[in-house]
C-alpha cells in the first residue's frame, strides 16, 4: 500500500493562510466551494493534489 501524505487542519490553514474556522466552513458546505477531503475517525484530512486542483478550479471559475 502506497502512503500518502494528507495534510491537517491546522496545514491546510497555514497553507492558504486562513484561519481554521473558514476551512471548517467550507468543509461543511456542499458544492463547488467546497474544499475536497477526508475524514479518519473525527479529523479531516487534506491531500495536498486535490487541494491544488480545487484551488485552480476556483480561480477558472471566477
Amino acid at each position: 500500500m502506497e502512503r500518502n501524505s494528507y495534510l491537517t487542519i491546522d496545514e491546510i490553514a497555514e497553507t492558504l493562510k486562513v484561519p481554521k474556522s473558514w476551512i471548517y466552513s467550507r468543509t461543511r458546505e456542499t458544492g463547488p466551494d467546497t474544499i475536497p477531503r477526508i475524514k479518519v475517525g473525527k479529523y479531516l484530512r487534506f491531500e495536498p493534489d486535490k487541494v491544488l486542483q480545487w484551488i485552480k478550479d476556483q480561480n477558472e471559475s471566477e
